[in-house]
């Protein structure tokens, strides 16, 4: 596998020096802008290296679009309905765009990558005056500039799988903060259009990894996701003696008071050395997130997942053996084409004998471009919607059994943010990054706490700081 491409530093000055120029367009403006992300972490992250450059052109970040002078959408197209919203809410801005039509509005993400939404856009959305592709968000600057200069609309969903090192980053204020690890995802899974919009896997390298996460932990974030379509692929295309496994441990050796999580994993890379990582760095916290997406051997071949499910049993039993406190999610997909009532109580079974702390689970929606856009599918939506609501009964049950188990018991939090109701008014997470409700004299913000669990409900803890 060659090694990933980075961005030459001639490149990005010529960015920068575009950041530069549209700052001085804008000079006695003071412009604002939006921006409104649909989809995954990777898409948040992706936005705040936007919102960076935006910042030093000099924008001001608001909530409200109706008072901003750039739009932006950082779109998703994993499932048809996120594309739904992204086109609902483009074509609601038709009005503001008439009142205002100095207005810029932008497009980016994965729905912008595939070429049917690019012609979709040109001819049904013309107020959408900037579209770009993943692999162009390094050159958003430029693009920019382009619209400002030539007063006509820019479309890019060019270039090539490079990775930009050194982009201005606006991150959200908090306890939290993501950090991309790698990019792109090589696994073809037969319902997955990341693959196409995202492109091959390329893994930045260590140093910069942990360049970035020593100056989040000097920035006060306490709590620290690692990014990446498939995390347990990391430094196979580097050509260095490093893999996810070296990286989590070279990572917990950077000073400070934090926990390190990661997303997500994919069960075909996942092993007992990336186990025995998590269990030996004090830091990685004891969670993991292993999508196994269907409990069915067969289904799991047509979804071209290659495993099984009785080597992901294998994987769980290793990883509890290891960590027996550890928080167990997952992904599930109901209703893949050709699944039989068979199928579906293999799944049941696999989620009855694993005991998952907590489950996304989806109701299979076909992606335009992937294999299993054209597979036979013989069960009606019928079927499919009292499969799901099946799952989501047997789920319940199970994560009611687990909720309960925690009263009582003393845990280390991290105290993220507030809470609606006024007798445990802030919210924390577990190491599990379970939610929990808190109440409490001196408790603030990003700070950890040691609190006791007083009573559970299905979706939340609720504790006392001690």
């Amino acid at each position: 596998m060659p090694a990933p491409v980075t961005v030459s530093e001639e490149q990005l000055d010529k960015q920068f020096t575009y950041i530069d120029a549209v700052a001085g367009l804008l000079r006695d403006k003071r412009p604002r802008a939006y921006t409104h992300t649909f989809g995954c972490q990777q898409n948040e992250a992706d936005t705040e290296r936007i919102r960076g450059m935006l910042h030093e052109m000099g924008y001001e970040m608001t909530d409200n679009a109706d008072e901003a002078d750039f739009i932006l959408f950082n779109t998703c197209a994993v499932r048809e309905h996120a594309e739904d919203r992204a086109f609902g809410n483009i074509g609601a801005l038709s009005h503001l765009k008439k009142r205002r039509p100095e207005v810029i509005i932008a497009l980016c993400g994965c729905m912008a990558q595939q070429e049917k939404n690019v012609e979709k856009i040109k001819k049904s959305y013309p107020q959408v005056s900037l579209l770009f592709g993943t692999h162009a968000l390094w050159r958003f600057p430029s693009l920019l500039y382009r619209v400002l200069t030539e007063k006509k609309r820019v479309f890019d969903i060019g270039g090539e799988d490079d990775i930009a090192e050194g982009l201005p980053v606006l991150r959200a204020r908090g306890a939290k903060a993501w950090l991309s690890i790698m990019y792109g995802c090589n696994n073809f899974c037969t319902y997955c259009i990341v693959p196409y919009v995202r492109g091959r896997e390329r893994s930045r390298r260590p140093e910069e990894i942990e360049r970035e996460l020593r100056e989040l932990v000097a920035a006060g974030y306490k709590e620290i996701t690692l990014l990446g379509q498939n995390v347990n692929s990391y430094g196979k295309d580097l050509g260095l003696d490093i893999d996810f496994a070296g990286l989590l441990r070279r990572l917990n050796a950077v000073p400070g008071d934090f926990w390190l999580r990661f997303m997500t994993s994919h069960p075909k890379d996942a092993s007992p050395r990336l186990f025995d990582a998590m269990a030996d760095c004090e830091k990685v916290a004891k969670q993991l997130h292993l999508p196994f997406q269907s409990g069915s051997d067969e289904i799991l071949r047509r979804m071209n997942r290659h495993y099984t499910a009785e080597s992901y049993r294998t994987l769980i039993r290793d990883a509890r053996q290891k960590m027996p406190d550890i928080t167990l999610s997952s992904d599930i997909i109901v209703g893949f084409p050709g699944e039989t009532e068979q199928d579906f109580a293999q799944t049941l079974a696999l989620v009855g004998e694993v005991r998952f702390d907590l489950l996304f689970t989806f109701l299979y929606s076909p992606r335009s471009g992937t294999p299993a856009a054209s597979y036979e599918d013989p069960a009606t939506p019928e079927e499919k919607q009292r499969r799901f609501e099946r799952l989501l009964r047997v789920q319940d049950g199970i994560v009611a059994e687990r909720q309960a188990a925690y009263q009582g018991k003393r845990l280390r939090l991290l105290v993220d943010g507030m809470a609606k109701g006024p007798d445990y008014p802030y919210t924390a997470r577990t190491e599990g990054n379970l939610l929990v409700c808190v109440r409490g004299d001196g408790i603030q913000t990003g700070e950890f706490i040691q609190a006791e669990i007083e009573k559970t409900t299905l979706r939340c803890l609720f504790a006392r700081k001690l």
